[in-house]
């Protein structure tokens, strides 16, 4: 298991680079204009994904910053917000990197910001949600982008195993 999970980390960090790479490419105003997505524009939806990301990092390691909403714009400059979503990136590798096979059995206690009823959760299953979560918003920021005429921004998985994270596949 724990594999599989540094495997979701060194992807996700991947396809984040890729939606950041093409979101550096638009105008300001297009960038920040309201498409209709769940967070509304690339901004807003990339900034989500750092604030859930610190959210449910604070909750498994107990360190970090964790807002207190989810639509809180972390970071108004795209280059900021983007050295920030690298380190927390980062952070997720290491974490997977450094957890015993047992840990994904432990369970994390935590109050969700949406339902104020503390939960119990196993860290497998957290883990899951937690990337499973990003690949759902990168693809809100996917058609954004696509819906501003940009080409298609290649995220699957299997281009990520193919090229960079052919050692996944070993």
């Amino acid at each position: 298991m724990q594999r599989h999970f540094q495997m979701l980390a060194d992807y996700n960090r991947w396809a984040n680079g890729r939606v950041y790479d093409a979101c550096a490419l638009l105008a300001d105003e297009d960038y920040r204009s309201d498409r209709g997505a769940f967070f509304g524009s690339a901004h807003r939806t990339l900034n989500h994904l750092l604030v859930a990301d610190r959210i449910w990092l604070r909750r498994i390691t107990g360190t970090g910053t964790a807002p207190m909403e989810l639509n809180v714009i972390l970071y108004e400059d795209l280059a900021e917000l983007r050295r920030a979503r690298e380190a927390e990136d980062e952070r997720f590798v290491t974490l997977m990197g450094s957890l015993e096979p047992d840990a994904f059995a432990r369970t994390v206690r935590y109050t969700p910001i949406t339902v104020q009823k503390e939960m119990n959760e196993p860290l497998g299953g957290m883990l899951a949600h937690v990337f499973n979560h990003q690949t759902h918003h990168r693809g809100q920021a996917h058609t954004i982008l696509t819906s501003l005429g940009q080409p298609s921004v290649v995220l699957d998985m299997i281009a990520f195993l193919r090229n960079e994270g052919k050692q996944w596949l070993a």
